[in-house]
């Protein structure tokens, strides 16, 4: 009995020695930091979007930016291509300064994660993924030689297990057809492929891209459990890294998701404002970038903008937005 216990012991400080050399990784001194926006979100939220985004333009004045090229608002009919809303994100971020990652895929940022136009929904696999390649060539040749598109961004956490099923299940061969086809379209542009950075494995996005971006969520619903935290401190990102690295190499990596937002098992709109208060505070958001500096990313764009506006705005609270102002007008310009 005294043998097993040893041997349990001698294997619990094994794994405690392995895990403290892995999770050691040098902390960036300064971070840099971007946001995304979304035209979807916004309206979502039943603000006008181009107020929203003239506001964090002028207001937080980011000078590095994540933009979503929605299927269904670029292609709303079969063939049809109306690039109006975002020719006009792509310029007045350009006005202001500001560089672009631009996301294209079906899977795109924001709920429900998985963003097909209504005409495409009936489509057979191979019908709607020749359709993909057409938004895809339609959009890249469109931006490619815009002077502040940093990175196109393929795709949302492919391979993250967790998107409506009209998305239909992942195909690995199709996602490179898809990164195969902007290098080939801007061969000048790198292309940005991300995970989860709580469930996500990884290796499949890592090696799929130029550049790796994960994202972070500490606060989050899990049926059946509810709101939860996860469990985990910056160590679990730093591990992961440094586990990723040695087993595939290193390349540019970025934490592009951090959420900063309340979320809920309903739509904001719907919940009170002391119900979201409660899922995302201003103290909650100290907490979560005070964490997320401690991961081992110099880059990091924040997710929420049209929350914190909405909040401003709607909700007669202005704290995270004028947080949010400070944040930014510290942030090192450089990436």
């Amino acid at each position: 009995m005294r043998k097993a216990v040893y041997s349990i012991l001698a294997v619990l400080a094994t794994l405690f020695v392995l895990g403290y050399a892995l999770s050691h990784r040098d902390i960036p001194k300064d971070i840099t930091y971007g946001l995304s926006f979304s035209k979807l979100h916004s309206e979502e939220l039943g603000l006008n979007w181009k107020d929203v985004y003239y506001g964090i333009l002028t207001e937080l004045k980011p000078e590095h930016l994540r933009l979503s090229a929605h299927w269904p608002m670029v292609e709303p009919k079969n063939g049809v291509f109306g690039f109006a809303d975002l020719d006009y994100q792509v310029q007045m971020a350009e006005m202001k300064g500001a560089d672009v990652i631009l996301a294209v895929g079906r899977r795109a940022p924001g709920w429900p994660e998985c963003h097909v136009p209504d005409w495409a929904l009936n489509l057979s696999k191979e019908e709607r993924d020749a359709k993909v390649l057409e938004y895809i060539t339609a959009v890249v040749m469109r931006y490619k030689d815009a002077p502040n598109l940093k990175y196109f961004q393929v795709e949302n956490e492919p391979y993250l297990k967790f998107a409506p099923q009209y998305c239909g299940e992942f195909d690995p061969v199709f996602l490179k057809k898809e990164v195969d086809l902007v290098h080939t379209l801007a061969p000048n542009k790198k292309v940005l492929v991300t995970d989860s950075g709580e469930m996500g494995k990884w290796h499949g996005s890592w090696q799929a891209g130029d550049v790796f971006g994960t994202s972070v969520y500490l606060y989050v619903w899990y049926n059946p459990f509810g709101s939860i935290r996860y469990p985990i401190g910056p160590w679990f990102f730093r591990i992961k890294q440094n586990v990723i690295e040695f087993l595939y190499g290193k390349k540019p990596s970025l934490l592009i998701e951090l959420g900063l937002e309340p979320w809920l098992n309903k739509p904001i709109a719907q919940a009170s404002r002391d119900e979201q208060l409660a899922r995302m505070s201003p103290d909650t958001i100290e907490e979560i970038l005070a964490f997320a500096r401690q991961t081992g990313f110099s880059e990091q764009y924040l997710w929420g903008a049209e929350w914190w506006y909405y909040m401003k705005e709607v909700q007669n609270d202005a704290r995270m937005w004028k947080r949010m102002q400070t944040l930014f007008e510290s942030s090192p310009t450089a990436i």
